[in-house]
C-alpha cells in the first residue's frame, strides 16, 4: 500500500515523495487529498474508541458516497448476538462488492475481503489515552442515555464490566490494531492509507476534502 501518515510524517505517493509536517495547522498534503477525492471506495480503521463511524460519515458526506456502518449491517443481531462468521463473510462480500461506499471498519474475520476492494484506506492510529477516554465517555453516555447501538442492542452496565465488554476489548485489540495500520501503511501493494493520529488531523482532512 502507498503510504501517507498525518503527523508526525507523511509519506506521499510515487514520485510525490516525502512531506514533513509540523505543527497541526499546516496544510493537508496533496497525496492524502486527492487519493480520497479520487477514491469511490474508502475504508475506516482504527483503535477501539477512535470515532471509526463517525469520521465515515463525515468523509461520506463530504465526498457524496454512502457510508455503512458494520457493527449494524454485518457484526451483530438483537440480543447481543454476534452474527455467525460464515454470515458476516457473505455479507462483507456483498457490501465490498458494491461500487461506491465509505465502510467504517474490518473485522479481522473478513478484512481480507474488503481491503482488496478499498481504493483508500483512513487509518485512525490515535493514542492509547485519547481513544480510551473518548471510549469511555462514549461508552457511559450510551449507557445512561439507552442508545440503540450494535443493530439495535444497548449498553448495559454488565456488559460494561464484563472481560467480553468493549472496555476489555480496547485494551486487548489496541496494540494489534496498531501494528496491522503500520503493516497495511508500510506494504507494497494495495489501497494507499491516510494514517491520522488525532482529531485534529481529521478535522483538517475534511476541511481539505470540502475545499
Amino acid at each position: 500500500m502507498a503510504r501517507c501518515s498525518v503527523c508526525p510524517r507523511l509519506s506521499g505517493r510515487g514520485d510525490i515523495g516525502e512531506v514533513r509536517l509540523g505543527p497541526y495547522d499546516q496544510d493537508m498534503p496533496t497525496a492524502a487529498v486527492e487519493d480520497l477525492r479520487r477514491a469511490q471506495r474508502i475504508l475506516l480503521y482504527g483503535v477501539t474508541g477512535s470515532g471509526k463511524t463517525t469520521a465515515a460519515d463525515l468523509i461520506a458526506a463530504a465526498l457524496g458516497l454512502p457510508s455503512h456502518h458494520v457493527d449494524d449491517e454485518i457484526g451483530w443481531l438483537p440480543h447481543w448476538t454476534e452474527r455467525p462468521d460464515e454470515d458476516q463473510r457473505r455479507l462483507a462480500t456483498e457490501l465490498a462488492g458494491g461500487e461506491r461506499w465509505v465502510i467504517d471498519s474490518a473485522y479481522g474475520k473478513w478484512r481480507d475481503l474488503v481491503v482488496p476492494r478499498a481504493e483508500a484506506v483512513v487509518a485512525l492510529d490515535y493514542p492509547r489515552w485519547l481513544s480510551l477516554s473518548r471510549l469511555v465517555h462514549r461508552t457511559v453516555a450510551r449507557l445512561v442515555l439507552r442508545d440503540p447501538i450494535c443493530n439495535g442492542n444497548q449498553e448495559s452496565l454488565t456488559n460494561l464490566l464484563s472481560r467480553n465488554g468493549i472496555i476489555a476489548w480496547h485494551f486487548r485489540s489496541f496494540q494489534r490494531k496498531h501494528v496491522t495500520i503500520l503493516a497495511m501503511e508500510s506494504a507494497t501493494e494495495g489501497p494507499p492509507v491516510v494514517r491520522l493520529r488525532h482529531p485534529r488531523d481529521l478535522t483538517r482532512l475534511l476541511a481539505a476534502l470540502t475545499m
